[in-house]
């Protein structure tokens, strides 16, 4: 069995036409991709952008492994303008939607800390209660889980909390090792690693979100490979990496060095001989929610 290994699709940039990035990623030995692109905007996926994407991964021979959510700009899901926060769960569940047409089954999702004001915690807890309730049965009817992304310098105290209020069938946790690097990530990760169905591997120098190739910064490789490797997590290597900060101006010279470093840290967690993804997901629906507009990706 071949080397299986996922990469951002924004490795370059995060908007417009994602083929020329599949293509380059294919070229350069990935099996898998991380879907990125527009995950910070309030952009909905069209029925027909989704059977263009579907169109280039099997051009490409490329699968999904899964797909970064937008929380939306101004449709936020935990907006204390309802308008806005009904948008914002209609732009969640078109990632959902568009998740399951792709065959993967868990999507990322960031989400904004509670507030220090008590009165304001108390608003903030109840509005995110209302909108993952009312994500909860759409997720669950496309076979998708909810994976909730630490932060930098992140308690983990949001996250914690909503684990114990939901069990692992709707949430998991995403683990950026960026942001668990600026923090004491690793230590509430260790706590934490039986909720683990999703990772965003990247390196820094400890201070900022950089996003650069792994063993390129201060992360501790050794001990997030010993932890990844005793975890729920079960798929492959996935890599959330940039060329802004790699110092590398030529894409497939970036991607030649991001694949030799998934190889060595695939290696090093023990999943080259690990199938990468689950079977694939049946779609069990025929429309999209409501908002859509075509992408038109040109």
């Amino acid at each position: 069995m071949s080397l299986e290994l996922a990469i951002t699709t924004d490795y370059f940039k995060d908007t417009g036409n994602p083929e020329p990035f599949l293509k380059k990623i294919s070229k350069a030995g990935f099996t898998h991709i991380h879907w990125c692109h527009e995950y910070k905007t309030d952009f909905i996926y069209s029925e027909s952008d989704i059977n263009k994407i579907i169109m280039w991964l099997k051009k490409y021979n490329l699968k999904v492994l899964d797909l970064h959510a937008s929380e939306g700009v101004n449709n936020n899901w935990i907006s204390e303008d309802e308008s806005l926060r009904i948008a914002g769960v209609e732009l969640v569940k078109n990632r959902i939607y568009m998740a399951n047409k792709l065959s993967c089954d868990v999507i990322i999702l960031h989400f904004e800390r509670a507030p220090n004001n008590e009165s304001e915690k108390y608003i903030y807890w109840n509005i995110l209660r209302k909108s993952l309730n009312e994500i909860k049965p759409y997720a669950w009817k496309h076979n998708i889980k909810i994976a909730l992304e630490n932060y930098r310098n992140d308690d983990y105290t949001e996250i914690t909390r909503l684990f114990s209020e939901y069990d692992s069938s709707f949430l998991g946790l995403c683990y950026d090792s960026g942001h668990g690097n600026i923090g004491d990530g690793l230590k509430m990760l260790e706590k934490l690693k039986d909720r683990l169905i999703s990772i965003h591997l990247h390196d820094n120098d400890g201070k900022t979100d950089q996003h650069k190739l792994p063993f390129s910064g201060t992360v501790e490789w050794d001990k997030l490979a010993e932890i990844l490797d005793r975890s729920s997590y079960t798929k492959c290597i996935s890599m959330e990496v940039s060329m802004k900060n790699s110092n590398i101006s030529n894409e497939a010279l970036f991607l030649s060095n991001a694949y030799a470093t998934g190889v060595k840290l695939s290696k090093k967690v023990g999943r080259v001989k690990r199938p990468c993804g689950l079977p694939l997901l049946v779609n069990c629906c025929d429309g999209i929610p409501n908002r859509s507009r075509a992408a038109g990706f040109s």
